[in-house]
């Protein structure tokens, strides 16, 4: 059995080292063969169909913008002969199959593709429109480093499951063009093919404007004071908030149809979720009127029996439908947290009916527009919910039930069969949850998807086998944000790529080691800038001075520091006595005194340290990292900046306990992993005279606690120099 993240060191033994895709094709031969590519061209096939132009155009600014490269795009019949060339395109189409036939290529299964590199010929056939888009995304990652050329090789592909999605909320609109690459260099890259949005009121209503006017001053309430949600009346538990979805603002529908249409360019269908019943925050902000606990501060979840409430509702539902022109609407109905017994209009009715009752016309309102509908089912398993709720007391002694589980009677009489289900209670180590529910929710003739998908799911392989599971999505719950995403989410979202991808487990005992070596390609996609190391210009190490080794060795419990030459891509290093600066502390200046275009810093940290989720601290993301210190970057004209450095952003312990998202790693023999974080000098022009180095003392994380001491080694420091001037006189 494959296990995933070991394919790295799999193909090695069998593969030229620059054969990496992510994530690993199924069928891989490689050959001694190179195409390059400088007076290449990419070649339209005759009748070539929209989707072949994309294709082509896409693969053209790649090659432009990443590489520098100028490839021309020209039909397939005006080729020179002998001319070398890039044909991309469905193998139904008469001129890739004329390609395929002679070289013995053959097609796969849905979404799939076949991909061949020689010499004079790259071609890339898709089973389908999908599959020939997915064989493009194959053969980005295949472009060498320098952009002169793409390795020989034969790959045949295709996908495990069919829905291999991803859970997000609506970026706001200083976020739209990193949603945008995300969706393009992330989603695309590593072939996802649907992304559920969840909306709440983020975009601008024509027919309930109310709504937009409540949810900004909802967001506003919670961050100016410091909360992540509102409690309810006797400090009642309610529903995380998600007021941090458009960034807490609104979009105009317009901006909303965009990101729709830039997603279905990436061949990604976009579900809308638009919470409903509870986590309705959104709709109730001007109508607490229609809530189940109107006394809240902001109440939660609406009342199914309350007059007017599906009018409301169906008019958010219809706009957004008018906007996104979805397949399908994700209608929430998970987490229903409510007092049961204090709305006098749900009292004398049981939960579980109450519950069925309002997923049934939410279901004929929306099929009856030729949506389908998916929705979470924790509340469809009475196990995980409790056959009559469960018990509740809050700090100030009010005691209270929540609403319970449908039984299987009530599930069969209300819920139709068709409602796509979520399915995050997967987690056999978990009360309530597990691998049972996939069963009943199977026997009970639902189809399913693993939300909240994550690498520690058991029995990956038999569970995506079993009859009506179509795949899974892992999800984000804070803002769609290059930070919480960078962070918190990147190891989560490209375990679950791999694994949706090719059906077989994440080896965890190698994951973070592997992911690493990735991520410099993962950042440089997500934010959309190179490093300055990576244009050419010269680098050169800087000395450390007055470094103290024997506090390296005691910080890291090593053997002992051995000095030596170490590398990140082009940067090079010069590993010496390091600096060592423990919590509170600070370093001796490290002199510079000249106008550099980046600062790279080789460094570690002696112990583990905290990063919480951003969702526990949404009025601040930043600090839900651990701050563990800072360089003070002292110019010679007085001014000073400081450089944060946060566990899991650019510092992480050098047994490299978790992944770092804006590094490269490093190994430094006998002393672990250390990374390579390079800072961009914001002031060019301006002159550096020194770095110090400082360890935090207090510092308070994310979950009100002090964090421990700890050490950060500074192994070594490099500088992209100032590019010189070209002499005029040559």
């Amino acid at each position: 059995m494959l296990r995933l993240f070991a394919f790295l060191l799999i193909w090695s033994a069998a593969a030229p080292a620059e054969i990496r895709v992510f994530p690993p094709p199924r069928e891989v031969k490689p050959s001694a063969a190179q195409f390059l590519l400088d007076g290449a061209a990419i070649a339209l096939p005759a009748n070539a169909a929209a989707s072949d132009r994309h294709l082509a155009r896409t693969l053209q600014a790649e090659l432009s913008d990443r590489y520098g490269l100028a490839v021309p795009v020209v039909p397939a019949d005006k080729l020179q002969s002998g001319a070398r060339a890039i044909l991309m395109g469905e193998a139904s189409n008469a001129a890739i199959r004329a390609r395929m036939t002679p070289l013995g290529m053959r097609t796969t299964e849905a979404e799939g593709y076949t991909l061949d590199v020689s010499r004079s010929l790259v071609l890339v056939a898709g089973t389908d429109t999908r599959g020939a888009f997915y064989g493009l995304q194959t053969l980005r990652q295949l472009i060498a480093p320098d952009g002169k050329s793409i390795p020989g090789v034969r790959i045949n592909d295709w996908p495990a499951t069919s829905f291999r999605g991803l859970r997000i909320y609506l970026p706001g609109r200083e976020n739209i063009p990193f949603f945008k690459r995300f969706v393009r260099d992330f989603m695309a890259l590593y072939k996802f093919n649907h992304l559920v949005l969840e909306m709440n009121a983020a975009m601008r209503f024509d027919r309930h404007p109310e709504l937009n006017a409540g949810w900004l001053e909802f967001g506003r309430s919670l961050n100016l004071s410091r909360r992540d949600r509102p409690l309810g009346p006797g400090a009642a538990f309610q529903d995380s908030a998600h007021h941090d979805t458009g960034d807490g603002g609104v979009l105009e529908k317009e901006e909303v149809a965009g990101l729709v249409d830039w997603a279905r360019l990436h061949h990604i269908e976009v579900t809308p979720e638009i919470p409903s019943l509870t986590h309705s925050y959104y709709l109730l902000t001007r109508h607490r009127e229609l809530a189940e606990i109107p006394a809240s501060e902001w109440p939660d979840t609406y009342c199914p029996n309350a007059p007017g409430v599906y009018e409301l509702l169906f008019d958010v539902f219809d706009e957004y439908i008018e906007v996104m022109r979805p397949r399908m609407v994700h209608i929430g109905h998970d987490e229903w947290r409510m007092p049961w017994g204090q709305c006098p209009r749900c009292r004398n009715h049981h939960f579980g009916d109450v519950f069925g009752r309002d997923v049934q016309k939410i279901y004929q309102h929306l099929t009856s527009k030729g949506v389908k509908v998916a929705m979470w089912g924790d509340h469809l398993i009475a196990r995980l919910r409790g056959e009559n709720g469960q018990p509740r007391k809050t700090p100030t002694g009010f005691e209270y039930r929540t609403p319970g589980g449908l039984s299987p009677e009530q599930v069969k009489k209300w819920i139709p069969r068709d409602i796509l289900i979520f399915n995050w209670f997967w987690n056999d180590r978990q009360p309530g949850q597990g691998e049972v529910n996939d069963r009943d929710l199977s026997a009970w003739g639902f189809q399913q998807v693993y939300g909240n998908l994550e690498p520690s799911i058991q029995n990956w392989e038999s569970r995506i086998r079993r009859r009506g599971v179509l795949g899974g999505a892992p999800s984000a719950w804070a803002a769609t944000t290059e930070l919480t995403f960078g962070k918190d989410l990147v190891g989560q979202f490209t375990a679950g790529a791999a694994m949706l991808w090719t059906g077989a487990p994440i080896d965890r005992s190698q994951f973070t080691r592997q992911l690493q070596e990735m991520m410099p390609a993962i950042r440089r996609n997500l934010s959309g800038t190179a490093r300055p190391s990576e244009f050419g210009d010269q680098v050169a190490p800087v000395r450390l001075p007055g470094g103290d080794a024997a506090a390296a060795v005691k910080a890291l419990s090593i053997p002992a520091w051995k000095p030596g030459s170490a590398a990140a891509g082009r940067v090079g290093f010069q590993v010496a006595d390091p600096v060592v600066v423990g919590s509170g502390g600070t370093s001796a200046p490290i002199p510079l005194g000249e106008d550099p275009t980046s600062i790279v810093f080789l460094h570690a940290l002696a112990k583990r340290a905290g990063n919480t989720m951003s969702y526990h601290t949404i009025y601040n993301f930043a600090d839900s990292a651990d701050l563990l210190g800072w360089y003070e970057v002292l110019y010679e004209d007085g001014f000073v900046a400081t450089i944060p450095l946060r566990n899991g952003v650019n510092i992480v312990d050098h047994r490299l306990s978790r992944y770092c998202y804006e590094t490269a790693p490093v190994a430094i023999e006998g002393a672990g992993i250390f990374q390579a974080f390079e800072w961009t000098n914001p002031r060019l022009g301006k002159v550096i005279k020194e770095i110090r180095l400082k360890g935090t003392s207090g510092f308070i994380d994310a979950r009100g606690r002090k964090i421990g001491d700890n050490n950060i080694i500074l192994a070594a420091m490099s500088v992209v120099k100032k590019r010189p001037v070209p002499d005029p006189g040559r």
